[in-house]
């Protein structure tokens, strides 16, 4: 085996933790690759010799090109929609059974705390991100950001008081997951206003993602009542929504002719639906189904 191969073989081994440190990061899978692959030449161009610990040089590698481009995304405005629902994760119903699902959704990285992380500062969510979730001493991080370590601390805090105070714990039992988005749908589709609403929590939220020139209902929606409404329209997709994993979750998927037209997901809390994100962007969604990341049959 020569050195080039051998990099190559390394840096695979690396390849899962990588993309999931980059999905968190960017809250796009696309973004998220190009991310790892700038890794990957950075790594080729320096090689291995002198590195002591491979894998940490590849997270300090990977989260510094995904904190430019999160400045990229600030200083150009790249983010016009009110809403941006970042990319799910979808599996069918009984498991996901793929590796590079289950290593992008290690430690239930839901679409809830992606939304939240959306809000957060560059520096913030990097700082939050490779500390709190992949345990990055703040001694690494703090070169990263421009700061001292105390400083890179402080982020973090900060960032984890946003994720706290946003961010719904959900509810862990699977089974009582599928329960109530089961009676979700099934109120939808019979037209059962009061049902929906007896579902939902008083202060629930609905975000849609339509994309860029979406047309449709205001991408937001609060209180219980008010998204019992917009769920009613979802009774003419009936035929075509189907529960699949998002984010590891039970969610909803609508695709008729197999093709994926919207991914729903519902963030359960204390039995009752809590917050509601839906990406409708076919531009997206198609990138989804080509990545193949949006498994659902």
């Amino acid at each position: 085996m020569d050195d080039e191969e051998f990099l190559a073989r390394r840096f695979e081994e690396n390849r899962p933790h990588l993309r999931a440190v980059a999905y968190r990061m960017l809250g796009s899978l696309s973004e998220a690759d190009d991310a790892v692959q700038e890794g990957w030449l950075r790594l080729s161009r320096t090689g291995a010799d002198g590195i002591a610990n491979l894998g940490g040089w590849l997270t300090t590698v990977v989260g510094r090109v995904c904190l430019d481009m999160l400045r990229t995304r600030t200083s150009r405005g790249e983010r016009p929609l009110e809403v941006r629902v970042p990319d799910p994760v979808v599996a069918p119903q009984d498991g996901p059974g793929d590796p590079e699902h289950e290593a992008l959704l290690a430690d239930s990285v839901g679409l809830a705390l992606l939304v939240v992380l959306e809000t957060l500062t560059p520096a913030e969510r990097l700082a939050f991100v490779l500390h709190d979730m992949f345990a990055v001493p703040f001694e690494e991080i703090a070169p990263m950001v421009g700061r001292t370590p105390a400083a890179a601390r402080q982020l973090a805090s900060r960032a984890r008081r946003r994720v706290r105070g946003q961010a719904p714990v959900p509810d862990a039992d699977l089974a009582r997951q599928r329960e109530v988005v089961g009676a979700f749908m099934a109120a939808s589709r019979a037209g059962d206003f009061e049902a929906l609403v007896g579902l939902l929590h008083p202060d629930v939220v609905l975000r849609a993602d339509t994309g860029a020139g979406g047309s449709g209902p205001a991408p937001t929606a609060r209180g219980a009542r008010t998204v019992a409404g917009r769920a009613m329209l979802f009774r003419r997709f009936a035929a075509h929504t189907r529960l699949a994993l998002v984010n590891g979750a039970y969610g909803i998927v609508t695709a008729p002719e197999g093709r994926l037209t919207a991914v729903m997901s519902l963030t359960i809390s204390g039995g009752r639906i809590v917050e509601i994100d839906i990406l409708a962007d076919p531009a997206r969604l198609e990138a989804l189904e080509r990545s193949g990341l949006a498994t659902f049959d």
